[in-house]
């Protein structure tokens, strides 16, 4: 999207530099990425990088009120309440998709968000090694905030290590090693010292957990929280014997699972902004539009875009049985803003944040992008397109 870099990247781009570039990440984190990593980073132009900052706040100025947890008070399901939530949670994601506004200019619009961890380690390796292959030039950055390698794995590490030995925390998640982002486990690994643990490994001694390592049986202090617990319920019965996480237990979470689902889709009707589209819970829909063509459904607990309903009919509404797990949003119309050898792209830009539990507002730290020729982005489809996949961006001045 910066024209000049777009131009030279493609101009210079080879597929021997992509395969050594794939390669670079595979010696690297210790396995290729089981995902398709696009061809292209995205290069994000000074006054969309601004309008990005702006939603990010405005989102942000939300999820900070003192009543925001009273306002999600119906967001978790009774039956996935984790006890000793927290205050806030330590990690934080915001998407949005790249769109025009009404001059033509390029503008971000909210898709969704979460209060769960992203892909943190394995995007600095992704930049990094596009950086190194494809001579991307020290004018555009993918941190924020004065970050750099460094201080961004320091700051990571004392957010999910803290005063505890590696060996302590675990990265939990459900059969980890199956899992489509486990490259990321894999250089989280390498990165922080923590062990990804499948919740069948998990050992219970009255409120205390323990895992084994090299033969040896460890107390978990603190977990790092990368499972979804609807996918565990969705898995519960193939999954077999294993901790029950909704009991009174022993130990820290970073993050809480209850942010998964306070910070979430439920959140999007309370955020008014001009970068939001508008969005109603749909039991409190006071009428539904005639131009249902212009909205989505979506359902408030599901995760990887799975129930989405991209072309609404009166039908699909009135089937819902339980509308108040659902919203309706405004549609976003994506701009086909990436210029590739291969015809333009549309994109989203994911917002990464950390959340320090000494600072009154989240930080911005780093980003991941997705790029499609869909319109369900992000979402499996088919036969893999060149010049798709996931990306990451980097943010001129």
């Amino acid at each position: 999207m910066i024209p000049t870099l777009r131009s030279y990247y493609n101009h210079n781009f080879t597929h021997r530099k992509y395969q050594d570039f794939l390669t670079a990440l595979a010696t690297e984190a210790g396995e290729a990425p089981a995902f398709k990593v696009a061809e292209t980073p995205v290069f994000i132009p000074a006054a969309l990088a601004a309008k990005l900052i702006q939603a990010c706040d405005q989102v942000t100025d939300v999820i900070v009120r003192s009543d925001f947890k009273e306002l999600t008070r119906n967001a978790i399901p009774n039956s996935m309440k984790v006890p000793h939530e927290n205050d806030h949670p330590h990690f934080l994601v915001v998407d949005f998709a790249v769109c025009y506004d009404e001059k033509g200019e390029l503008t971000p619009k909210l898709i969704e968000l979460q209060g769960f961890p992203s892909l943190y380690a394995f995007q600095e390796l992704m930049a990094r090694q596009f950086r190194e292959h494809f001579s991307i030039p020290g004018t555009v950055s993918n941190f924020f905030n004065g970050l750099d390698k460094t201080s961004y794995f320091e700051m990571f590490r004392e957010l999910v290590v803290g005063p505890h030995q590696p060996e302590e925390v675990v990265l939990l998640e459900v059969k980890p090693h199956e899992q489509k982002t486990r490259i990321d486990f894999y250089y989280t690994q390498q990165k922080l010292g923590i062990t990804p643990v499948c919740i069948t490994e998990l050992v219970q001694e009255g409120k205390k957990l323990y895992y084994e390592r090299d033969g040896e049986r460890i107390h978990i202090k603190r977990i790092y929280n990368r499972l979804i617990f609807d996918d565990l319920q969705r898995r519960e019965e193939t999954l077999g014997r294993h901790v029950n996480l909704f009991h009174d237990l022993d130990v820290e979470w970073i993050t809480h699972p209850n942010w998964f689902y306070r910070i979430s889709k439920y959140t999007l009707p309370f955020i008014h902004s001009e970068f939001v589209p508008r969005s109603w819970f749909l039991h409190e829909l006071p009428v539904i539009p005639s131009d249902l063509e212009n909205y989505v459904l979506k359902p408030l607990f599901s995760f990887a875009g799975q129930g989405v309903v991209i072309d609404v009919k009166q039908e699909d509404i009135d089937n819902i049985e339980e509308p108040e797990n659902w919203i309706l949003q405004h549609k976003v119309e994506y701009a086909p803003a990436i210029e590739t050898p291969e015809g333009p792209a549309y994109c989203e830009i994911r917002m990464m944040y950390f959340w320090p539990d000494n600072t009154p507002r989240p930080l911005l730290v780093h980003n991941l992008a997705r790029i499609s020729k869909s319109k369900m982005i992000g979402v499996a489809q088919g036969k893999t397109q060149n010049w798709t996949g996931g990306s990451c961006a980097f943010f001129e001045s």
